[in-house]
């Protein structure tokens, strides 16, 4: 008899565990006491992804996890493991993958996955009505099919599952390049965005829409008018339409028509990082004024509501909100009426198309820029947006997941920092020191990490046919007190220089909440945090960054980097052993950790002279210029990387006084192609590479590709 389970799920982090910790499933979470649960009674796994934010998550939870008699049969037939995908983006990458090996289409959340005792899955989907619907079986129906296969089709699973870890096994590239880079994959990614392309409305393809920042970037730093063209029309669509809260501030997730106009309504950090940097270089760009209110109304969002007192920036915001998506964010036109003055309305109804018919549900209006403005009547509908906050701010608010996540953090805190350099914004640039200083005394571990995860087990089990058709309204992917641990630094307490710390002897950890910080990071901790750093110290020179970023460089190197072949896994060397452990170079929601990574380890080498660095990055895109060539949409954030291996930023270092150095950096502005280092006099301990001399005025040393220039106090000399 199979041993009778309880739910395990009330002493976790996440706040998705914890919202199904009350189920009557008996739900595990992914550990060693689980997994070898099955293995001793031969039991299959039912694997469920997901995240707090999903709708489509909480709807299958609503009518099949919170139901006895569903609950009853899940119980009977499997070991139930619910996963966080944003906890664990290890698994959701292996199981997302498998599932479209599997069922030939795209996955999303929430991943319903059945796994051999071994971990290997045989079937699975994304959403399951309880009963049947969309053309799907009813789940405890399935659960039960599922079951009598594993039992009865064994030998088919076992030759299956061979054949799918062959086929994960695959997808990880060992075949380098050996000719030189070149540049003609740039012009190649340029081609496909073009043709990708919708010059009405933004955006590439159809619905739904996904922002994808990484490619935006690409195409706003082109020579060619036309392709940064493309970069600033999606970008005036999206912070027009539905998709951007003109209430409130912030990008919500995708939009589920061509238009921008409604939404998805979850609001991820993940998202409005990048795109906050992105609007700061846009208006750079254009001086066009909308993406200035966008950057400041989304900062100020993320500000408010957005950053925990200890300083980190929490993950997501639902959906939903008293079960209803969208709730919190639209309007009934009477509501409107009690809250406006006539002047107010006319303009605010006309403006956000609140004068047309409902555009959210056939009975509700969703607020979007539909009309310009006229000059001088911002004021009016500025005052017009704040009563309607006001009003909107009484209502019952989406749950917020709040834990911090480390590499989520990275990205706003690089976008964040971009933000404050551009608009010369200290507070920002306050806000971003202040999610990092959290990170490094709450995720930063001095030493080796400890004992590597559980493994997931050797067993070879699993499955039959197909998974069934999925195609319902499904989650669609594209896609204090809190213990510290002091900086590393050498053993005087002095900054460590490149290649003089323990080549990787700190452990960095992935997530934190309620004064918990725990699971082993993942690659893209490391390499979004690399970048930000680098942002940050160009923002503000703080000798704790540089000694960071020289840690975590090190660290990278040491226990992501596969030195045979190039590239960096997703996970470290000492990480669990799962069924598949990836490496890609494709961006996906968020940029590709192999990208990062090279982008970053580049600029750290230019910066230092270290060519560790150097050599790891160019070695990353040897990898991955095979792939590149063959089909360089998606690589956007691998292009950057080629773009500095071809033509390395460049790099200036300032010396002298703090009080003449603001002059300087303004007039440097934060060009993408330019690293900037402001070292006011008084810093000791500095790497060779940037140990200037100290003077009483302010001395530039410029490098320009593999020319360094002889110092000059010139500004005029240096910005032409």
């Amino acid at each position: 008899m199979p041993v009778p389970l309880a739910n395990r799920l009330s002493a976790e982090t996440s706040p998705y565990l914890l919202q199904h910790a009350a189920n009557p499933v008996a739900w595990q979470p992914w550990d060693e006491q689980a997994l070898t649960l099955a293995r001793q009674e031969n039991r299959p796994i039912l694997l469920s992804i997901g995240y707090s934010a999903c709708h489509w998550c909480h709807v299958m939870a609503h009518e099949s996890f919170e139901n006895e008699a569903v609950a009853a049969v899940m119980n009977r037939l499997f070991v139930n493991i619910k996963v966080d995908r944003e906890e664990r983006p290890d698994l959701d990458q292996i199981y997302q993958t498998a599932h479209q090996m599997l069922t030939e289409r795209h996955g999303g959340w929430p991943l319903t996955m059945f796994l051999a005792p071994d971990g290997t899955p045989f079937f699975g989907g994304t959403y399951f009505p309880r009963e049947p619907r969309y053309g799907l079986p009813g789940f405890a129906d399935l659960c039960e099919k599922v079951a009598e296969a594993f039992q009865n089709r064994r030998n088919d699973i076992e030759t299956q599952n061979a054949e799918l870890r062959r086929a994960l096994a695959g997808t990880t590239p060992t075949a380098a390049a050996s000719g030189p880079l070149d540049a003609e994959v740039l012009a190649a990614a340029e081609n496909a965005l073009a043709r990708a392309f919708d010059p009405r409305h933004g955006g590439f393809g159809n619905a739904p829409k996904f922002p994808h920042p990484t490619d935006l970037a690409f195409l706003l730093r082109r020579d060619d008018a036309a392709l940064r063209q493309m970069a600033l029309t999606t970008l005036t669509r999206m912070s027009e339409g539905g998709i951007y809260d003109q209430i409130g501030g912030g990008f919500c997730r995708y939009s589920v028509d061509e238009r921008w106009e409604i939404p998805h309504f979850e609001k991820m950090l993940y998202d409005n990082g990048p795109l906050l940097g992105l609007c700061a270089d846009a208006w750079a760009r254009s001086g066009d004024a909308l993406y200035a209110r966008v950057a400041d109304e989304t900062a100020s969002w993320v500000l408010r509501e957005m950053q925990a007192a200890e300083g980190g920036y929490y993950s997501a915001l639902d959906a939903d909100s008293e079960g209803e998506e969208g709730k919190f964010y639209v309007w009934d036109r009477g509501e409107i009426e009690r809250l406006l003055s006539p002047q107010e309305l006319t303009l605010a109804t006309r403006r956000w198309g609140f004068d047309g018919p409902p555009n959210f549900e056939g009975r509700h209006w969703h607020a979007r820029a539909v009309a310009p403005l006229a000059a001088g009547e911002l004021p009016l509908l500025e005052s017009a947006r704040q009563k309607l906050f006001a009003a909107r701010e009484q209502r019952i608010r989406p749950g917020r997941d709040d834990k911090i996540l480390t590499s989520w953090n990275a990205l706003m805190i690089e976008g964040m920092a971009h933000a404050a350099r551009v608009f010369e914004r200290r507070d920002w640039l306050a806000s971003a020191q202040r999610a990092m200083d959290f990170i490094r005394r709450t995720m930063w571990r001095d030493g080796a990490p400890p004992p590597g995860r559980p493994k997931a087990g050797q067993a070879s089990e699993p499955e039959p046919r197909r998974g069934e058709p999925v195609s319902p309204p499904h989650e669609r992917g594209a896609e204090a007190g809190f213990r510290e641990a002091p900086l590393r630094a050498d053993g005087a307490g002095r900054l460590c220089k490149a290649g003089s710390g323990s080549r990787g002897g700190g452990h960095l950890l992935a997530t934190a909440k309620d004064g918990r910080a725990h699971l082993d990071a993942y690659l893209d901790d490391h390499a979004f945090l690399l970048a930000a750093l680098l942002e940050l110290m160009q923002a503000e020179f703080r000798d704790a960054d540089l000694a960071f970023a020289i840690e975590l460089a090190d660290t990278l190197l040491a226990r992501f980097e596969d030195t045979q072949h190039g590239g960096f896994f997703f996970t470290g060397h000492d990480h669990e052993a799962l069924i598949h452990r990836p490496k890609t170079g494709h961006d996906n929601a968020t940029p590709a950790g192999n990208g990062i990574a090279a982008f970053a380890l580049q600029r750290l080498g230019h910066l230092l002279g270290e060519t560790r660095y150097l050599a790891a990055a160019e070695k990353t895109l040897l990898l991955f210029w095979p792939q590149m060539r063959r089909a360089p949409g998606g690589f956007s954030s691998l292009l950057r990387a080629l773009e500095e291996a071809l033509t390395p930023p460049e790099i200036i270092i300032l010396r002298g006084p703090s009080t003449e150095m603001t002059e300087w950096q303004q007039a440097l502005g934060a060009t993408p192609q330019r690293l900037v280092l402001a070292l006011p006099n008084g810093i000791r301990g500095l790497p060779a590479a940037l140990a200037k001399p100290e003077s009483d005025h302010v001395n530039a040393w410029v490098c320009r590709g593999v020319t360094c220039l002889p110092p000059t106090a010139n500004l005029r000399s240096v910005t032409n």
